[in-house]
């Protein structure tokens, strides 16, 4: 049931920005599913779990970025006292590194 879950949380939240990549004709989320099963990058509901420990809410949108810095998961939720929020987590060790408050303007 997990991995049912897992994988409908990638094919339909998952959108991989590939920042300095080349274009890949796969899709995003098998690029995903392949790292996870490679141990590169933690499965997304371990990162949603630990996210939603720390700040509960409403996730709306994820996002799993890579950059030269590594690669992170950006999750935009609205927090239980009505807050827009994103959370950068590092994909590799779960680390929360960065939460934002956001405008309901902001497209980041």
């Amino acid at each position: 049931m997990k991995r049912l879950i897992f994988g409908i949380i990638l094919f339909v939240l998952l959108p991989i920005s590939s920042v300095g990549q080349q274009p890949s004709m796969r899709p995003d989320f098998e690029i995903a599913r392949e790292a996870v099963e490679r141990g590169e990058i933690l499965p997304l509901a371990t990162v949603i779990q630990r996210v939603q420990q720390a700040h509960p809410g409403q996730i709306i949108e994820v996002e799993l970025e890579y950059s030269a810095d590594g690669r992170k998961y950006e999750i935009e939720m609205i927090t239980t006292g009505g807050r827009l929020i994103e959370v950068d987590v590092d994909a590799v060790t779960g680390k929360i590194l960065d939460v934002d408050e956001l405008d309901e303007d902001d497209d980041d």
